[in-house]
């Protein structure tokens, strides 16, 4: 086997949020998501239980978002919720989600702006990665989001047989 039969890349990105209208005040108001639709409310039994792992009598609503050129975001809201703390990064499960962005200075200033907390963005000198500034934030609900830019490319592309794909050039 090579893989999986006719894949194409990354569709969506599923997120659970504490407070569904809240997550899309940040989405879009901050970050510039655009809601495409409400799924509404999913209370179906088997799918609560068996499908999405969540306890019987959870309901479940859901939306899904635009965010640039790709991928979606699908965002959860259960109820009731486990109020947990999301899985950390060095955690098994932990995750976070890297934007890319043109202008990192003039988009770290835009986050401040929306009073979220966001350290200055590191530049990479050296390396595969080197020409590449990236930062971290996060979103209201705790969620690990990272801004990324590489607008003259990144050192390992210039003699790689095959380059990560980016928003900057979605048609490669």
């Amino acid at each position: 086997m090579t893989g999986l039969p006719g894949l194409r890349g990354a569709e969506h990105i599923g997120l659970t949020v504490p407070d569904l209208d809240a997550a899309e005040a940040f989405l879009v108001g901050v970050l510039g998501a655009a809601l495409v639709f409400d799924g509404g409310t999913i209370s179906d039994a088997d799918t609560i239980a068996r499908v999405l792992g969540a306890a019987p009598g959870t309901t479940c609503r859901y939306r899904f978002y635009r965010l640039g050129r790709g991928p979606n975001l699908e965002v959860f809201e259960y109820a009731p919720a486990d109020r947990g703390p999301p899985p950390a990064n060095p955690a098994a499960g932990g995750h976070h989600v890297a934007l890319y962005v043109d202008d990192i200075r003039a988009a770290v200033d835009h986050l401040r702006l929306c009073g979220v907390a966001v350290d200055e963005p590191r530049h990479i000198d050296e390396g595969p990665a080197a020409g590449s500034d990236w930062v971290y934030f996060r979103a209201p609900w705790g969620l690990q989001l990272e801004l990324v830019s590489y607008p003259g490319g990144k050192a390992y592309e210039a003699g790689a047989r095959l380059r990560l794909w980016s928003p900057a050039r979605p048609e490669e």
